[in-house]
């Protein structure tokens, strides 16, 4: 794979970084994760294993959240060697997706994560994995045809700032294909533990996208069936105290990774609902285009 763009020197050496097509060559130096930043206020490794443990990659959510990211994609990038970069691949199931479904195309990964994109880069050792903070981005502006976010922004503080980080990423006429966690009134004790600042209504969510300079094309939700159960478990986690030395996350995303209600109302969503801009859900979608 050719990367049409060059990557900035990192903090510790001052020559431009060559991807060899399996590694990154720094100063005469291989390494399998290109390094320049990091930011643990948000995410950490330990939350990327709690999460694979608890959920590992099935969850019913995460399946139609990825289905759904792929419809959008396909449907809104032509160009075969077009430049697909995932901010927030964590531990890379997605990525791996992408390069099934656009062989053509130069596929990139990054996260802020550190051992969890060097397990990634053992997997799939022809994708270029970046490992930087996004308020720190240092990739050049105008180089992505479409970048992917899925549940990333909701862990950063200043999420305008990102936002504008991955504008500048675009280039003009591409697209933005994002999720996060939707109902502002809903913020828990379990989104405290994964570090979420907030959740997001889709109305916030435009607005924020608009401030920068996007063009929302696309607002829906994911979860739409589900919702009255789930609005249901986050009031009760709003209001009981959490058991000492117990993970939420671990308890209750493990039942419902488990739950054959759960995923046949994400089955059901995802083959009659997914072309449907649905106004409410446990998750907020988005595709977002920088004008040409």
């Amino acid at each position: 794979m050719k990367i049409p763009f060059a990557f900035p020197p990192t903090e510790q050496d001052s020559e431009r970084p060559n991807w060899s097509g399996d590694a990154f060559v720094v100063g005469g130096q291989r390494t399998a994760v290109l390094e320049y930043s990091e930011n643990f206020e948000g995410w950490s490794d330990g939350l990327t294993s709690l999460h694979e443990v608890a959920v590992g990659h099935n969850h019913p959510i995460d399946v139609a959240s990825r289905k759904d990211a792929l419809v959008q994609i396909q449907r809104f990038v032509s160009l075969p060697d077009a430049v697909i970069v995932e901010i927030g691949c964590s531990s890379g199931i997605f990525l791996g997706e992408l390069v099934k479904n656009f062989p053509a195309a130069t596929v990139l990964g990054a996260d802020v994560v550190k051992e969890p994109l060097y397990r990634l880069a053992e997997k799939l050792p022809g994708v270029p994995l970046i490992r930087f903070d996004l308020l720190k981005c240092p990739l050049p502006d105008k180089i992505a045809d479409v970048i992917v976010m899925l549940n990333v922004l909701e862990h950063i503080e200043d999420d305008v700032a990102a936002l504008k980080k991955v504008f500048n990423l675009l280039k003009p006429g591409s697209y933005l294909v994002m999720e996060v966690p939707a109902g502002p009134r809903l913020y828990d004790s379990y989104d405290a533990e994964l570090c979420h600042f907030r959740r997001y209504s889709a109305k916030e969510l435009q607005q924020k996208l608009e401030k920068v300079g996007f063009t929302v094309i696309r607002r829906s939700h994911l979860g739409f069936i589900m919702y009255p159960a789930f609005c249901a478990v986050k009031l009760i986690n709003k209001w009981r105290l959490p058991r000492k030395n117990t993970s939420l996350v671990g308890d209750q995303a493990s039942r419902t990774s488990a739950s054959l209600w759960v995923r046949l109302a994400m089955k059901l969503e995802s083959s009659y609902l997914i072309h449907i801009s649905l106004p409410f859900g446990i998750r907020a979608l988005a595709v977002a285009q920088r004008p040409k």
